[in-house]
Order: C-alpha cells, then structure tokens, then sequence
C-alpha cells in the first residue's frame, strides 16, 4: 500500500517579485527550502555533499479514526477524486510542516491549489511514496528566510541541474518532477510502460520486474534519449554515438513485451550499456536484439565475456575506463568500478554529475560481492576458479565515487540516493565495521564459514546468509592479505568449509529450528528457494 507525501510550490506574488530574494529578473520564481542533510561519519568528515535545494515537503498522514479535522480549503481537489480521496488526510498538520520548513510557523491561512498527483514507481522494497504537489499562495513581501529558503526560477534551476558545478548547488527531485517532468513526452513511453521517474531531467528510470535477490523485485532500466533538436557531435576517437541509450535491461520474461515496446519506440542506433554480467542485469538483451538488431551493446571486456552467445550474438564493444558514449548533447563516461565483480563498471551523465552506479550501491542495505565473478575487496593477485586475476577492490572504487563527488547516485536497484557521499562513506564504515565483526570471530575460535558468519552476521536473518557468505570469504581474503588474521587460522580449512559444507550447515540449523512451528518452517523453505534462485542469478 502507497503511503504519501505533500509537496508545497509557493510563487512570488506580484508584490513580493520584484526582489524576493536576489533572484532571476522578471521571471517567475519558486521558493525551495535546504534540505537537512544526514549526519557526516567522523572518520570521514572530509566528504561532505553540497547543498540540495529542493520544494518544501512533509509526510501526508491519514487522519485518525473519527478525529475532527481542522480542513484547508483545497481548490480543484475533485481534479483528483478518481485517484484519492484527499478528505481522509490530515493536510493541514502537513502544510504545519511545510511551513515550519520554510521559517514561518502557524502561516497555513492562504490560498491552496491542488496541482498534480505524482505516483513514485515501484522501486521497492518498501511501499511507494506518491507525492501531491500544491500551490501555496502568499504574500510573502519582507519576509526573511535567511540561510533556510531562496528564491530560484525555473531556468535557474534547470542550469544548475544540467550545467554542474561539482560542489555547487543542487536542484532535487521534487523541483524536477514539478516542472520538467512530463513537460514533453518521451518517444518511449507506451500505454503500458507503468510509472518511472526523471531525475535528472533527461534520464529516465524505470522499475522492471526481474530475477533480482530479496529484498528487491526490480532491476532499474535506465533510459537517455536523443531529442529532436540536438545538435550532433563531431566525430571523435574513443566516442560510441548513438540516438538512444539503455542501462541494464535485467526485467525477466513477464515484462518482455514491455521491453519490447520500449525498444520498438526507440531509434534504431540503440546503444545497450550493460554494468555488469549477472541474469538480473542482462535477461531482456535477446529481446532487444530481436527487435532491434542494429542495437551496439556496450560492456567491460570482464563482462562481456560471460555473456553467452545465446543472451547476445550481435555486435559489441569493450570498453574500458574513461570511455564515452554521446547520445545528441547527452555525454556520459564509462567508469570501471570493480568490487561486485572484475568486470562492474558504472556510467557517469557528464553535464549532470549523476552516476549511474550499477550494483556497488543499492537503494536500501548493502551490495553483495560476488566472489566467484572476481567480486573482492583488495588490490592483488588471487585465485578465482583456478584463474589468476589482478584487479582493483571495492574500497578503491568506492573511494574513487567519492572523488567524482557526484550530484546524485542511480543504483540498479532501488530509489535514487540524493546525499552521493553520506551512502558512500556509509557503506566504507559499514563493510569495516563487519570486516571487524569478522576478525573478531576469527580470533575468538571461529574457524568454518558458517561459524565466522553466524558471529558475524547475528543481526542479520539467516535467510540472508547465503548471500552474505560471499562477503564474509571476501573479507576473510582481505584480512590474510593485510596479514591480521591469527597464526593458527588455516586457509585451506577455511576455504574446504565453504560450498556444500556451508550449505548443508545453513539449511539444517535454521530449518530444525524454525520447524517448530509449520508456518516459520514454511518461511524458511520459501527464503531456501529464493536463496537458490540467487544461487543462479549470480552463476558467472
């Protein structure tokens, strides 16, 4: 069940225009609020994200049973009757709120306009969050907002937005999906493409239905599109150009139709990027290129070799770190992020700053690294499968995003995370702090990966462990690299207690256990087919 939100537009009145706030000459301006960012990690203060600006907005919380409601007046609310009956909402605590946001408490008497009704796409894992956007119409002369509020046009906006300035001012979602979202219709859109998002403007996001591991049911497909009027770019070395772009088309058999009218929609020079080999990124790729089959796909030499012939038998390139692709005046740029596997790289939208992480970030919890593709966490040599790889590790690369200093992250799976840094540097304290978690285990008698993880890992539901258990034998070679572990610990134990000894382990600890009641035991076989299914999705 969707929950939702209340966003406020507040335009300069005709007495309050003329300088409300050092703004944009004779053009109307809107009033964004500073959004409070999350809290900086100590150990990495240094990273701190710039200043987003973005529509005031709060919680839109239905009104208690029987509870009276003091109503604001709404205008055109019947505009919306079909979708919601806002009657049931307490919108006058909401626009309290708003208010407060904006550094003028208990002013909720003016003018109220319901404007548009924006349903968020299923990203999951939660419930939706859809978004009712109303104008707030005030006379807001000789009013002080001091650092909390400003006013911005909408050109402004749009140049912040696609002319950055990597610590520069940031424009939010809420801004664009008021006034540059659905202001022309993307060639692409059919009447059963289902609800994406546009952030920022000129990248589209859409949630489709795939073979992804709990406690996801999407994989994103990424869209860039070449507009009629851009102009094209000459012709440059070490530039793929196309009219079209999509970002891992991972949706299973269900949606393939929905994926092939997309396609059909496109123009035939379609580039295909993939990030990075797993079923949930490539499973629509035999789709395109039987409707498309001029389509280019585009990968890491890593990648597209455990691509197989039947997934796509058309043309391709390897690309490599700092490779660009042009899609009209849409310039993005390949970056070689390993770390969920030796062949992961991210794709960066050069005028927006945004980058397009793949699976090293996702929208809730933490990315799995997939030790059997390459997936690790240090700078060396190791055996994968009795093969010899050299390759970067997480840790680099995720410092390596943070260098880009990005404006926002668009991870494969899951919400877009405006606050790039703040989730970055989250996830270096996270996976140290489980790298800790699994030292610890080690020196206090742990010597199986079973015994490691479930030390390790005690906070977590074990039907997770299967996945996580990649990542333990991933920061188990990471401690033996940095030469931490203790004298007696063995290697070669360790390594023979992994594969069907972890496995027969974890299925029959939990299961006795949880078969004391049918329905936990009925939980957990259904958790033991979904961690097989992830079993195949991530088969290299």
């Amino acid at each position: 069940m969707a929950v939702y939100r209340l966003a406020c537009v507040f335009k300069a009145s005709s007495s309050s225009a003329s300088s409300p706030g050092g703004g944009d000459g004779e053009e109307e301006e809107i009033l964004v609020v500073r959004q409070a960012a999350p809290p900086v990690q100590e150990e990495y203060e240094q990273y701190v994200d710039s200043d987003l600006w973005d529509l005031p907005s709060a919680p839109l919380k239905m009104a208690a049973d029987g509870a009276a409601i003091d109503a604001i007046v709404l205008e055109k609310a019947e505009d919306f009757s079909r979708d919601v009956d806002l009657m049931k909402f307490d919108l006058r605590s909401a626009v309290e709120q708003v208010m407060i946001q904006v550094g003028i408490p208990n002013a909720v008497c003016g003018r109220w306009v319901c404007q548009k009704l924006v349903e968020e796409p299923d990203f999951g894992p939660g419930s939706a969050v859809h978004t009712l956007f109303i104008l707030g119409v005030f006379d807001f002369h000789d009013t002080c907002f001091q650092d909390v509020a400003r006013w911005i046009s909408p050109r402004r906006a749009l140049k912040l937005l696609k002319e950055v300035n990597r610590c520069g001012d940031r424009i939010g979602p809420l801004f664009v999906t008021m006034f540059f979202s659905g202001s022309s219709e993307p060639k692409w859109k059919t009447p059963d493409t289902g609800f994406f998002q546009e952030y920022p403007p000129g990248v589209y996001i859409l949630p489709m239905k795939s073979k992804t591991p709990m406690p996801f049911r999407t994989t994103n497909l990424v869209i860039v599109e070449k507009y009629e009027n851009d102009d094209e770019v000459e012709n440059c070395a070490h530039v793929t150009y196309g009219d079209a772009l999509l970002v891992d088309p991972g949706c299973f058999s269900e949606v393939h139709a929905k994926l092939k009218g997309i396609v059909a929609a496109l123009p035939r020079r379609l580039l295909i990027f993939v990030t990075h080999h797993h079923q949930d990124h490539v499973n629509g790729l035999s789709v395109i290129q039987k409707c498309n089959p001029d389509a280019l796909l585009l990968a890491h030499e890593n990648t597209l070799d455990r691509i197989g012939k039947d997934t796509w038998s058309g043309d391709s390139i390897k690309v490599s770190n700092g490779h660009k692709i042009s899609i009209g005046r849409d310039q993005l740029q390949v970056i070689f992020a390993p770390g969920h596997t030796n062949g992961h790289a991210a794709l960066l939208h050069v005028s927006s700053n945004s980058l397009i992480v793949g699976d090293h970030c996702v929208g809730q919890g933490s990315a799995v690294l997939d030790y059997r593709a390459g997936g690790n966490m240090k700078v060396t040599c190791t055996f994968f499968h009795d093969r010899l790889s050299s390759q970067q590790d997480y840790f680099e690369t995720t410092y390596k995003f943070l260098e880009l200093s990005p404006h926002v992250l668009i991870p494969m799976h899951g919400r877009i995370n405006c606050w790039p840094k703040r989730m970055l540097c989250g996830y270096l304290k996270h996976r140290r702090e489980r790298e800790q978690a699994v030292l610890e285990a080690i020196n206090s008698g742990a010597q199986s990966l079973f015994d490691i993880l479930t030390k390790s890992y005690a906070d977590v539901d074990p039907k997770f462990w299967l996945a996580a258990s990649s990542n333990v034998r991933l920061h188990v070679e990471h401690l033996l690299h940095q030469g931490k572990l203790p004298l007696g610990f063995s290697r070669e134990r360790f390594l023979k207690s992994c594969g069907a000894h972890f496995l027969g382990r974890w299925v029959c600890g939990p299961l006795m256990v949880s078969m004391g009641t049918c329905r936990a035991g009925m939980a957990f076989l259904a958790s033991l087919l979904a961690a097989m299914l992830l079993s195949y999705i991530y088969t290299p």
